[in-house]
């Protein structure tokens, strides 16, 4: 079965990140701790005024931050962002939307 994470920074051209075959998701903690220590190191801010950071808007912020040159020039990072993803949403494939702020899985 597939698994990949679509990001779409610029409408209608889609940055598609398979996981590599025999590579599985990150275990859901070890997923959420990836995220997390991204999150920091990218200094993300909070999507919602109230401060509290759901893990789709944790995705989305990091891919926000990271920018489509960075996922395309490090393809190791892209492939743990997917890896992370996965693991941390528990879905076979999520599409990132970049441009309109929506993750959907």
């Amino acid at each position: 079965m597939r698994q990949a994470v679509i990001v779409e920074f610029v409408p209608q051209r889609p940055q598609e990140i398979d996981l590599h075959a025999g590579t599985a998701p990150l275990p859901a903690d070890e997923a959420r701790r990836w995220l997390d220590d991204q999150f920091l190191a990218f200094d993300c801010e909070p999507l919602r005024p109230t401060g509290k950071v759901l893990t789709a808007d944790k995705v989305l912020a990091l891919a926000t931050a990271a920018g489509a040159r960075h996922f395309a020039q490090q393809p190791d990072w892209a492939q743990a962002f997917a890896r992370a993803t996965l693991g941390a949403l528990g879905r076979q494939v999520v599409t990132v939307d970049v441009a309109g702020g929506v993750v959907t899985h």
